[in-house]
């Protein structure tokens, strides 16, 4: 009896042992799953920006990586937040909790993107965001799991408003989208007037996705500012650009400083339209052989129209994030963890070139103060934009030592 029960004691470790090397083994392999959700406008006001397009850059990143033919798998879902920050963490919740996505991108509309990066940060996922300006992502509203891509308000308004202000436009008045990114935008970029001698005479607010700015382009007009400041993006840029010129603003004196312009919303204008307005980006499609091999792979995918600066972050940050969930040999599920990793490797890419991470989550490089070309200087499609002038990366955005976020050392 006592060899009968020894035996069954031998079997059942060898059994406990044999589960155990087979959990490890699951959990080795299920460590190199990742699912990427890329959470943007699909169909309304910022589409063009980001949403299928930011898929179709994600997808491209997720085949780039290398990762798949060492035995990784990757997934990608998209879905549309329709620029509303309750949809957004509707779906992100579902996302984590049922679908188990590991990272966020794209996240077009401030509103939306300062809402999943609380969502993120609870739920220890990462947060890529490319399409958000809002500069209290990587500011008062910092977080261990987001990193901040492309571009932010910080930037825009130390590229185009000191510019602008520098070269005489020293009178602002301000067309502002009521919700976070465009109060964000006119509080940066009011700061910068203000710190180079300039004089904000006044400002007023408009609704998200407005078809009317007649009564807003009024008083811009009737203020004599010398500058009026489209603290706004996408539609709301375009059709404030174009009831302007049914005004007459531009040629009765005044300029208009897009504060966000994107390659899209220059197209919907026309060149005879936007020809000689100055505005801030970190990408454009054109700038040299790598952004333009690049463009010609995402156009074979998506005819619409080249790359925004967002769809290229959304590629770009991708492929730094698989980088380091390589460097770390798996493990995508600790968000805190990848990010730390991400902020610890130098970033170097094709399309934003050399860079780096912040403590505060910042991705930083150089940024470029465009002009829109005349429509005899265009030579070729979407060929808009002609350089004015390189901001280095030490200034493209807001010191360090200047930051506000909690994650950053003080001395």
């Amino acid at each position: 009896m006592k060899r009968i029960i020894a035996a069954l004691i031998i079997a059942a470790l060898a059994m406990t042992t044999s589960l155990v090397f087979a959990g490890s083994a699951l959990a080795q392999t299920m460590d190199k799953v990742v699912k990427v959700g890329s959470l943007g406008d699909q169909s309304g006001l910022y589409a063009d920006i980001g949403g299928p397009g930011s898929t179709v850059a994600a997808q491209m990143a997720i085949e780039d990586s290398g990762l798949l033919a060492k035995g990784w798998k990757i997934d990608l879902i998209a879905a549309d937040h329709q620029n509303k920050p309750d949809v957004g963490v509707n779906i992100g919740k579902q996302w984590i909790d049922v679908e188990k996505v590991d990272v966020f991108v794209d996240l077009a509309s401030s509103g939306v993107g300062l809402a999943i990066a609380n969502l993120a940060k609870e739920k220890n996922v990462v947060n890529l965001n490319s399409g958000s300006a809002s500069s209290d992502l990587t500011g008062a509203q910092c977080s261990p799991n987001t990193v901040h891509w492309v571009y932010d308000t910080w930037m825009l308004a130390n590229g185009t408003g000191k510019a602008l202000v520098k070269s005489g436009g020293d009178t602002w008045f301000f067309l502002t989208a009521d919700y976070a990114f465009g109060q964000a935008l006119e509080r940066d970029t009011a700061a910068v007037v203000t710190a180079n001698g300039g004089k904000v005479l006044g400002g007023v607010k408009h609704p998200l996705n407005n078809a009317d700015f007649s009564s807003f382009l009024l008083q811009a007009q009737s203020s004599k500012a010398k500058i009026i400041g489209l603290a706004n993006a996408g539609g709301d840029t375009t059709n404030a650009i174009k009831q302007a010129a049914e005004f007459g603003i531009v040629s009765g004196g005044q300029k208009l400083a897009g504060m966000l312009l994107f390659i899209t919303d220059v197209h919907s204008l026309g060149l005879k339209v936007a020809q000689g307005l100055n505005f801030t980006e970190t990408f454009y499609w054109d700038m040299n052989d790598q952004t333009r091999a690049f463009t010609k792979r995402f156009n074979e995918r998506f005819k619409k129209q080249p790359p925004t600066m967002v769809q290229a972050g959304v590629y770009s940050s991708l492929i730094h994030y698989f980088k380091a969930l390589e460097a770390l040999g798996g493990n995508p599920h600790d968000g805190r963890a990848v990010v730390a990793k991400m902020k610890e490797m130098p970033t170097d890419d094709p399309l934003f070139g050399k860079g780096s991470i912040r403590a505060d989550g910042r991705k930083i490089h150089p940024a470029y103060l465009f002009e829109v070309k005349k429509p005899s200087e265009s030579k070729y499609p979407w060929d808009y934009y002609k350089l004015v002038a390189t901001i280095p990366t030490d200034e493209a955005f807001i010191p360090l030592e200047k930051s506000v976020c909690s994650l950053v050392k003080r001395s």
